[in-house]
């Protein structure tokens, strides 16, 4: 009778383990097949931020494969088309938005509290997103990272590439508030190396070529932060800063090649990779966007640009590294 008990027993025993191990089976093919649907709303076209994106899709891409489809919009330059791209990946139910630049997060953000956002090329997210007591993460649905350079290194910078000015410019758009926080921080640092500093800005590209002849006209040397609208008017800077003589250091090495000449620069590829390796933990190993930390560029290089260099007659250091005029 024992031995007829035991037999039961077992028999129960491996029905019961067979009947789990199908239905695990059957839940990992069904997670395996699952896909994730990504939208990207990039705020202008110019070198960075098209880094930046591609770093992003390569890092899911090589995690997810074809299990990861992506809907990617550019605004053209205009604020108030990342607020209807991010509306429309909101009424697609978008699994996830990425944000590249300022006012690409601040649109997904007015859009969505419930789609996780990974926001790249932000220079300094507790501007971005007016907060308050920035303790490293955001506290609700926003993670990414940061395009934000040493800026007391890049400050060096200019007193080294040119020794002999008194009076540096700092040139960027007024409407994008990083552009202003990185002039407003670096200021004190070039007041410091005993540099008189002046602000010129324009708001949009239109003012562009007449604010930077004022500022070609009163200063030695000229500082860009990261600025996307610079950015995608490096080629008309360049027209008025060149003949004229006047170098401009740059916040970023796409800026530093269309019209710089130098930079402290970072990755943007590196910094949107690291962006769609966040974007897989909060798909896939359920990481909340709220308690991520930004996350920084590790990896700094100083670099130049040898043609301007030598028009403008400047000695770059033996520690610079050439940038390709490709």
């Amino acid at each position: 009778m024992n031995k007829m008990i035991k037999k039961l027993v077992c028999l129960a025993l491996c029905v019961v383990l067979g009947a789990f191990c199908l239905t695990s089976c059957g839940e990992d093919k069904k997670e395996s097949g699952k896909t994730y649907k990504v939208g990207i709303c990039q705020l202008v076209q110019h070198e960075a931020l098209d880094a930046a994106t591609k770093g992003f899709k390569d890092a899911l891409t090589k995690k997810l494969g074809d299990k990861v489809t992506f809907d990617e919009q550019n605004a053209s330059g205009e604020p108030t088309n990342c607020t209807t791209i991010c509306s429309k990946f909101v009424s697609d139910n978008d699994d996830l938005i990425m944000a590249n630049a300022t006012p690409a997060l601040t649109a997904a953000a007015q859009s969505t509290e419930n789609i996780p956002i990974i926001a790249t090329s932000i220079t300094d997210y507790a501007t971005a997103l007016d907060i308050k007591n920035w303790k490293g993460s955001t506290g609700f649905n926003v993670t990414g990272t940061s395009d934000l350079p040493p800026l007391d290194k890049q400050a060096e910078m200019v007193k080294e590439i040119c020794p002999d000015a008194k009076t540096v410019g700092i040139l960027y758009c007024s409407s994008e508030a990083n552009s202003k926080y990185q002039a407003d921080t670096i200021t004190p640092t070039f007041e410091k190396l005993g540099l008189k500093v002046k602000n010129f800005t324009f708001v949009d590209a239109k003012d562009v070529t007449d604010v930077t002849a004022q500022a070609a006209s009163e200063c030695d040397v000229i500082y860009a932060p990261t600025d996307n609208t610079v950015a995608s008017n490096g080629e008309a800077i360049n027209n008025v800063l060149e003949p004229k003589k006047v170098p401009l250091i740059a916040g970023e090495e796409g800026i530093c090649k269309a019209c710089g000449i130098a930079t402290l620069s970072i990755s943007y590829y590196d910094i949107g990779y690291k962006a769609g390796e966040m974007a897989y933990d909060i798909l896939v190993n359920g990481k909340d966007a709220a308690t991520m930390d930004i996350q920084y560029a590790k990896d700094l290089t100083k670099k130049y640009f040898a043609d301007r260099a030598t028009k403008l007659g400047l000695k770059i250091p033996s520690d610079y590294e050439a940038i390709s005029a490709k």
